[in-house]
């Protein structure tokens, strides 16, 4: 399944030059990953509160391919690549119409209250693969 979030681009996102400043890519994407999660029924705030677990970044590859604009309307697309117990991996880009922006591979992995690797729950590995 792929997610799709719609996102507009602010005066705020962008750089003197009216072009998308780079780290503002991430900010996009993690919405993207956040609400493709949401919308998976996993609730983050519950995996936390009674399982102790929470997800990190581990890793981003990502490509910057076209710039996006002031006042540009973008679609971040964001789907599960890859999944084991304790890692995901996401395949997301960033659109502006049929034009790919930004394409990225994020790593997720799953930690516990101390900060070491937790194995993901069943249940949730069975809603987001």
């Amino acid at each position: 399944m792929t997610h799709k979030l719609d996102v507009h681009v602010y005066y705020e996102d962008t750089d003197l030059a009216g072009i998308v400043y780079y780290a503002n890519y991430l900010k996009f994407i993690e919405r993207g990953r956040t609400e493709y999660v949401r919308e998976m029924g996993v609730d983050q705030v519950a995996l936390k509160r009674d399982e102790g677990i929470v997800f990190a970044v581990h890793r981003v590859e990502a490509d910057y391919l076209m710039p996006a604009k002031f006042d540009d309307d973008l679609v971040v697309e964001t789907s599960v690549e890859q999944m084991t117990g304790v890692r995901m991996i996401f395949k997301q880009d960033v659109r502006r119409g049929k034009d790919l922006l930004f394409s990225a591979l994020v790593t997720i992995v799953a930690l516990n209250d101390a900060g070491g690797p937790a194995r993901l729950p069943a249940n949730i590995r069975r809603k987001l693969h």
